[in-house]
């Protein structure tokens, strides 16, 4: 299952670890409902519990901060709000993904200037 946001890492993890998500949050000391919001990408832990949190799953504080894409979202949203036509850009780029008529693959490809049979 790809996985596409910070808190579907951590639940993909729980799951994978065979833990429910009492038993996760009890095991780092952490409430329930904290976990869930962490898995549910309303809130993010704290440093301390990120590392608890990647022990119990049994994966690096790294991994799981690759996850963690708000830096990113701001600098977008920073940068469209800034350029006019970026945001069109942006806009025009998110339509044809929502429409089937762009892939990730070809996005990337895009940004980064590769031809289509290049490799």
């Amino acid at each position: 299952m790809p996985v596409h946001s910070f808190g579907e890492a951590i639940r993909n993890l729980r799951l994978k670890c065979d833990l429910s998500l009492r038993e996760l949050a009890k095991k780092i000391d952490i409430s329930p409902p904290f976990l869930s919001d962490i898995e549910l990408g309303k809130r993010y832990p704290s440093e301390e519990t990120l590392e608890k949190l990647a022990k119990a799953l049994k994966t690096s504080a790294d991994e799981l901060r690759a996850f963690d894409h708000r830096d990113s979202v701001s600098d977008l949203k920073r940068l469209i709000e800034s350029n006019p036509r970026l945001g069109f850009a942006f806009r025009a780029a998110v339509d044809q993904y929502k429409e089937g008529k762009l892939s990730v693959d070809e996005l990337e490809r895009r940004v980064k200037g590769i031809k289509k049979n290049s490799r």
